[in-house]
């Protein structure tokens, strides 16, 4: 089984990449946990959620590998909870820390904030997406990942990923 996971900062279409490209390679794709977490949380969040966040990301995509074909595409990894956990708090749990040790992807696909910012009541940053794409990028090439960047519309996007998978496939 081929996965990969869709990381980047904030409003650059990853869910919207992920979901186009489970649909293109007729496999199923593992949502974020934390949005449906933070959308059910009557406060705001807090260190120890990202822990929980963290536990069921894992969880969704070890359901979701049992139903995907080849590839398993998901909509975030731990990276983006460390990155956040860092930048918020600044520290992240040991159990996370050690959780990125473990888990492997085929291909990380980083979305470029080339796209229009898009509001959402979830976001925290949009002024950053630049600054939090540099800390994805380099966390990518610091820990020696396989990682593309996809920029442009959707169809570049879907284009330049099809590629790189194509090249695993």
């Amino acid at each position: 089984m081929i996965k990969v996971a869709v990381i980047g900062p904030e409003s650059t279409g990853k869910t919207t990449l992920t979901k186009e490209l489970a649909k293109q390679y007729n496999t199923v794709w593992v949502p974020e946990y934390a949005r449906d977490y933070l959308s059910q949380l009557d406060r705001p969040y807090v260190q120890s959620d990202l822990l929980e966040i963290a536990k069921g990301q894992i969880e969704s995509q070890k359901k979701m590998r049992k139903q995907a074909r080849e590839l398993l595409f998901c909509d975030t990894d731990l990276h983006v909870i460390k990155v956040w956990s860092e930048h918020k708090y600044g520290v992240c749990d040991p159990w996370i820390l050690n959780q990125l040790q473990l888990q492997y992807y085929d291909l990380y696909i980083i979305t470029d904030f080339d796209i229009p910012y898009e509001e959402d009541p979830l976001r925290e940053h949009p002024e950053m997406r630049s600054y939090f794409f540099d800390i994805y990028r380099n966390l990518m090439k610091d820990n020696d990942k396989a990682f593309i960047i996809a920029q442009g519309d959707l169809n570049a996007r879907i284009e330049q990923a099809k590629k790189a998978i194509g090249a695993l496939l």
